[in-house]
């Protein structure tokens, strides 16, 4: 049974994920992740959310994002993954649904979790074993948190209000993964940013 949807209110933060049926790629070429993004962009705008930390990982994805306006956040996923499924069934001839059911969908309320959740968004290629870095992996809007990209779908308010400097940040990310079991050649890498 899917679980009931939360309320939908201005100012609240919103956790939005979801896997690849079966473990299939939902992001096959770059080409892909491009189009999620610029979807993402339109809509983020059109229903007035702001897009706090993001990641696309081969078979799934993360979006934290803080609903501004009176509009309701369920659209954007909703949205957003509609249209990709259909260009994506019709481009690689596949049938069947793209995703393990409906996005799933968490309203995040304590200030600690919400920071967690911006942390372990970014560190996700690292942990998953497609990096050594977080910067490595260009379908997250980590680069903006640490000063080295400009990018829309990114706060930088949001990152200022919690931390003195972007590599406040990475150190706060670095700090998470270092508590992680993570192959040797990532911790050795991670071992070089140690303060």
């Amino acid at each position: 049974m899917p679980q009931p949807r939360p309320p939908y209110l201005p100012g609240h933060y919103y956790h939005f994920y979801n896997r690849g049926a079966h473990g299939v790629s939902i992001f096959r070429e770059p080409e892909n992740y491009v189009f999620v993004l610029r979807k993402m962009k339109l809509y983020a705008r059109k229903y007035q959310l702001m897009v706090i930390a993001y990641v696309l990982m081969p078979n799934h994805y993360h979006f934290l994002v803080q609903q501004m306006g009176k509009h309701l956040a369920r659209f954007l996923p909703q949205y957003v993954f509609n249209s990709y499924s259909q260009v994506y069934n019709n481009h690689y001839n596949h049938s069947g649904t793209l995703f393990e059911g409906s996005y799933k969908v968490k309203p995040v309320q304590k200030e600690t979790y919400l920071l967690h959740l911006c942390r372990y968004i970014h560190g996700n290629p690292v942990k998953d074993g497609l990096v050594a870095d977080p910067a490595d992996w260009p379908y997250s809007n980590y680069l903006e948190w640490i000063g080295e990209r400009d990018g829309s779908l990114f706060d930088p308010d949001f990152m200022n209000d919690y931390f003195a400097s972007p590599n406040d940040y990475r150190d706060f990310v670095f700090d998470d993964l270092w508590g992680r079991d993570l192959p040797d050649d990532v911790k050795m890498y991670l071992e070089n940013f140690k303060a």
